[in-house]
């Protein structure tokens, strides 16, 4: 069940499911999600579900990984840099590193982050950078971005993260209380924001 055949299954589901982006599916379909949880779940790695990566936190489901990084991502050239709120295992940093010059992941659990840098690093990933630190709070230092999605959910959506956008950028983030979350892409205009609601969603709180 960690063979590329299973990887191609799982591709074959999210297409079936709506997904379009045929750049974020290749990628996808060559990350090894096996090596991003235990071993002992490694057989359900391309279940479209997610699974536990301890420390009450989860790697997410392959279908929302596809819908967030495409709506993240857009269909214009590559980003040049992208912030991740919560890097939990790194898949989804895995994920965004192949299709961004440069990816900035935010933890608040190190020994998450030590975990993930450990496996980003051994697939070859050099072009990001980690820090452990709140992720309400942003990257400050090195915005703006391109590019911000974020893993977990906060009530209502921070207004740092909105504020480290670039003219043109696009936020996707989980909102709203744990039975009754919206997946939202904000996009950064020239003389403001406009808010889209994409799905409906479950995720750990942003803390």
């Amino acid at each position: 069940m960690t063979s590329q055949r299973a990887r191609d299954r799982l591709i074959d589901r999210l297409r079936q499911h709506g997904i379009g982006d045929e750049r974020v599916l290749a990628v996808m379909a060559q990350v090894p999600r096996h090596l991003f949880v235990d071993e002992a779940l490694s057989s359900r790695a391309y279940e479209d579900t997610a699974l536990p990566i301890g420390h009450g936190q989860t790697i997410s489901q392959p279908y929302v990984v596809a819908r967030m990084t495409a709506a993240a991502i857009g269909v214009s050239g590559t980003p040049d840099k992208v912030l991740e709120i919560g890097t939990g295992c790194g898949y989804q940093t895995a994920v965004l590193a192949e299709l961004a010059e440069r990816v900035y992941s935010l933890e608040r659990i190190g020994a998450l982050l030590d975990g993930a840098r450990s496996r980003v690093r051994r697939l070859g990933c050099s072009n990001v950078v980690f820090r452990e630190g709140d992720g309400y709070a942003g990257w400050q230092d090195e915005a703006p971005f391109d590019a911000i999605l974020v893993a977990a959910a906060p009530l209502d959506v921070p207004v740092a993260l909105k504020e480290q956008l670039a003219i043109g950028g696009r936020l996707v983030i989980p909102a709203g209380h744990r039975e009754g979350q919206s997946l939202l892409l904000i996009r950064r205009q020239a003389h403001g924001f406009t808010e889209e609601t994409l799905d409906r969603v479950r995720f750990v709180p942003l803390v």
